[in-house]
């Protein structure tokens, strides 16, 4: 899960979530994002600096084939936003931004399906 933070309140929500899940938070590659493995969880927790835009939550979907999950995501009523990379920025039929991220870690042995 990704917390997406505007710059402004950037630093104040990163001691938040230090505080509110401890753990070691080892240091950071690339100063934008800010990330814990949760105990006993499948996913980890990630601040993320945002460049624009309001803060918020969002999920990553990763996958080894990135077309046609993004495919599969607007025909379930998914619309794509912007592509960067190697991955989509979508919207939820709420409005809600995801991404679907193209990962080579994903395979057939570890991959959940959805369908």
């Amino acid at each position: 899960m990704l917390i997406d933070v505007s710059p402004l309140d950037h630093d104040r929500e990163l001691t938040f979530w230090r505080a509110a899940v401890g753990g070691r938070w080892p240091e950071p590659t690339d100063p934008e994002y800010h990330g814990v493995d949760l105990p006993g969880q499948d996913f980890e927790l990630t601040v993320q600096r945002l460049g624009e835009g309001p803060s918020r939550i969002h999920l990553d979907i990763h996958t080894d084939n990135l077309e046609a999950e993004v495919e599969r995501l607007e025909q379930v009523g998914a619309r794509r936003v912007r592509q960067r990379g190697d991955l989509w920025v979508m919207q939820d039929p709420a409005g809600l931004l995801f991404c679907v991220i193209s990962d080579a870690d994903v395979s057939s042995e570890n991959a959940r399906r959805w369908d």
